[in-house]
């Protein structure tokens, strides 16, 4: 169109068509009639095609959404529990321990000094552990800059003051010259219990959970109640049965497993 103004102040407005480049041979290379102010049939074909453009790219993507939602419903763990292969479970050395009663035994750590005999270490212990010191009881002693200088000993003495117990140990050899503070552990046996060992125990909050193995071969959460708990092994309340089958090595692989399950189960997934 060419904008021109008339005798009497007004813009006149007059069509231009375009019989081919010979008319103004810019517009074809621009893709707009400058003159005109009009698009030209080439800038036309580029619109149409970026729109086409987009559009075959919104296809791809819900056709690959369509396909992830096809390939997760597959993967989808079995709603019973979490399975683990043979080959799974040999690359990870999983291993199981039945629910049975063993004894129980508890270290008792505290700091204490030597004497000039180098020979007696005396050291206090706080409540409630210092209850359970008793002559007689093994003792493993080393100084702190030195943990390969290890020393057997006993406890040889034990007595009561305020709200602390004073435990006096005597090494089977001289200590370390030069060296008075010694690291001190006191083994306390606990008694028989129905227990687990420690390391199947995971940490959830406010509560604890192990992983059962079930008859057919999946792995089931249970919430325990536990009592003592020792170096090795804990004691269970409540919660599992004598003989059920826990997992200790290779337990935190399980919990993964199992929540990623719950997590793809969830509505909307």
């Amino acid at each position: 169109m060419n904008n021109d103004w008339n005798a009497n102040g007004r813009r006149a407005f007059e069509i231009h068509y375009h019989s081919g480049p010979s008319d103004h041979p810019s517009c074809f290379r621009r893709g707009v009639c400058l003159p005109c102010n009009s698009f030209t049939p080439s800038h036309s074909r580029r619109e149409a095609l970026k729109f086409i453009a987009a559009l075959i790219f919104f296809f791809l993507l819900v056709i690959q959404a369509f396909a992830a939602q096809s390939i997760r419903e597959r993967m989808r763990l079995e709603p019973r529990g979490t399975r683990v292969t043979n080959t799974q479970a040999s690359d990870l050395t999983l291993t199981l321990s039945p629910v049975a009663k063993r004894p129980i035994q508890q270290i008792v750590r505290t700091g204490g000094t030597i004497d000039k005999t180098r020979k007696v270490i005396t050291a206090s212990i706080a409540a409630p552990d210092g209850s359970l010191i008793q002559v007689g009881q093994r003792v493993r002693s080393f100084p702190p800059e030195s943990k390969s200088s290890m020393y057997q000993a006993r406890v040889t003495r034990v007595t009561s003051r305020d709200h602390e117990t004073i435990v006096e140990v005597t090494l089977s050899g001289e200590g370390v010259e030069g060296r008075t503070r010694y690291v001190v552990e006191v083994t306390v046996d606990r008694g028989e219990f129905l227990c687990i060992p420690s390391e199947a125990i995971i940490e959830e909050g406010d509560h604890r959970v192990v992983y059962i193995q079930s008859r057919d071969g999946s792995y089931l959460p249970k919430k325990i109640d536990t009592g003592v708990q020792g170096e090795l092994y804990t004691q269970i309340l409540g919660g599992l049965e004598a003989g059920e089958q826990v997992v200790t090595f290779g337990s935190f692989f399980i919990d993964s497993e199992y929540k990623l399950k719950l997590s793809d189960q969830e509505p909307g997934r």
